[in-house]
């Protein structure tokens, strides 16, 4: 019995040793410098993190314009190709034995027609956009809400 009642009591002196706090010792930091020390790593994970968004954006909004500008580019040189495609088409039209004054006014009254179509198709289109009245209303409500909390 006197055996157990050794390893018993070596078991609590044990535990109450390790539920002490150990004082630091001379070169150990203090509370204040780890949480010092915890912040200055954070900003600067944090700022890494902010430079590391800045350069994919650069490369991004780089690459970005570079295809917008290809685009404009494109679009320009297709202007200018439809222009020598409708010579083109009146040439033709002239080729088959109509006045070459003529054949030029019939493909301009074609593309002033096709214009005309165009924009009353878009008014049509233009005349349907209404305002987001849900959206309106329920930003209305989460006013008044938090003017007046306790009455809703």
């Amino acid at each position: 019995m006197t055996s157990t009642s050794t390893s018993t009591s070596t078991l609590r002196s044990s535990s109450s040793a390790t539920s002490t706090a150990v004082p630091a010792g001379p070169g150990d930091p203090s509370i204040g410098q780890l949480a010092a020390n915890a912040s200055t790593h954070l900003s600067t994970i944090i700022r890494g993190e902010v430079e590391l968004a800045k350069t994919e954006l650069k490369v991004s909004v780089k690459n970005g314009g570079v295809g917008a500008a290809m685009f404009i580019a494109a679009g320009v040189l297709g202007a200018f190709a439809l222009t020598f495609g409708f010579i083109a088409i009146a040439e033709l039209i002239h080729f088959f034995g109509l006045w070459r004054w003529a054949s030029y006014l019939c493909v301009f009254a074609v593309l002033i027609a096709i214009s005309g179509v165009l924009v009353f198709l878009g008014l049509r289109k233009v005349k349907r956009v209404k305002a987001p009245q849900r959206t309106i209303d329920t930003t209305k409500d989460t006013v008044a809400y938090l003017k007046h909390p306790t009455s809703a």
